[in-house]
Parts: structure tokens; C-alpha cells; sequence
């Protein structure tokens, strides 16, 4: 090999470690994500990299197992790559999002708020197991997640609220494109409009 860590000092052959696990489960991360997304051009890409730095860390470590260092530096490397990865993901705020809300009180307050923001709404008045309720659904970007559920919990702050990734989004007029199990067979039914 050309390079070994075993002719650095143990703390800067540790900190290498530690940087190349840190680069390589982000990269990991936001590959997953990407491919979550539907966005397969820049996973092999990520991908590739990815293992290149991880193949190299891993050397190291196998080769120099009487420095604990080495393996704690790795470990910490993991975890501080999650967490990176995470906000990085975080931070694209890339995609879509459908927003499904369920409340038993009136939502006519909340659905003139929302389609007041600006924000495309869709409702269904179904039978839940305490009597009827209304259904709210929305595709929104993944940005406006948090200004949407803002405005839910200021009119219905006991409404029930689950947000799922959508890999595709189409204008009204023609169906939902490839998305989550639940959505698919609702998109067959309902009109949707992202905004």
C-alpha cells in the first residue's frame, strides 16, 4: 500500500480515521436519501466514492488493531457521519412531501388558512372510529413542511399529522406519478395539485 497510517503519529493516524468515516457515512446518507428520492443518476456516483473512503479506512484499522485509538476513532467516525449526513439531507430540503391531516373538529378555519398560504388541499369527510372526520391531504415541498404544520397546530393543534416522502408529483389533470403504497392507491381516486 502506499500510504499507511502507522508511519503518523497514533493521534493524527486516529484523526484520519475518524475524518474518512465521518466522509464516508455521509456520503452513505445522502446516497440513501437520493435513492429514497428516486434520484438514481447521483447515487453510483456517490456510491463510488463512498466505498473508496471506506475501503481505506477499514484497511487502516484492520492492519493497526494494537492501537484501541484506531477502533474508537472509527466508531466515533460512524456516529458523527449520521448525525452530518442527517442535517446535510436536512439542509437540501429537496422533494416533496404529502401531508395528511385528520381532524375531528370543523376544518373549514384551517383549510381557508391553508389554501390562503398558498399551500394546494384536498378533503375527504370519512368515518373514523370515534364518529366522522375530515381528511386533509397536501403535496408540498419539503421547505414548507414546517410553515404547513405551523399553521395546522395553530387551528387544530389536537389534529392528527403524518408526512411521508413523495417521489413524484404531476399537476392536476393526470395522475400521481411512482409513489409510497398508501398515496398510490389514492392517486387513482383524487386530484392533486403541488404548489
Amino acid at each position: 500500500m502506499i500510504f499507511q497510517i502507522a508511519e503518523l503519529p497514533v493521534w493524527a493516524g486516529a484523526a484520519l480515521i475518524f475524518f474518512a468515516r465521518v466522509s464516508d457515512v455521509t456520503l452513505g446518507t445522502l446516497r440513501i436519501s437520493f435513492i429514497s428520492r428516486g434520484e438514481k443518476s447521483l447515487a453510483p456516483v456517490i456510491g463510488f466514492f463512498e466505498i473508496l473512503i471506506w475501503l481505506f479506512a477499514i484497511s487502516q484499522v484492520v492492519q493497526n488493531l494494537n492501537h484501541i485509538v484506531y477502533l474508537v476513532a472509527y466508531a466515533a467516525g460512524f456516529s458523527t457521519g449520521v448525525f452530518t449526513g442527517l442535517q446535510i439531507e436536512d439542509r437540501l430540503a429537496r422533494g416533496s412531501r404529502i401531508i395528511r391531516t385528520i381532524t375531528r373538529q370543523p376544518a373549514s378555519e384551517l383549510l381557508e388558512a391553508l389554501r390562503a398560504a398558498g399551500y394546494g388541499v384536498t378533503t375527504v369527510r370519512a368515518q373514523g372510529m370515534r364518529g366522522e372526520v375530515d381528511l386533509i391531504f397536501s403535496v408540498v415541498q419539503r421547505s414548507h413542511v414546517g410553515p404547513y404544520m405551523a399553521i395546522v397546530n395553530e387551528h387544530n393543534p389536537a389534529a392528527f399529522t403524518s408526512v411521508e416522502d413523495v417521489r413524484s408529483v404531476r399537476e392536476e389533470g393526470s395522475r400521481m406519478g411512482a409513489a409510497p403504497g398508501s398515496l398510490r392507491a389514492l392517486s387513482s381516486a383524487l386530484r392533486w395539485k403541488s404548489k
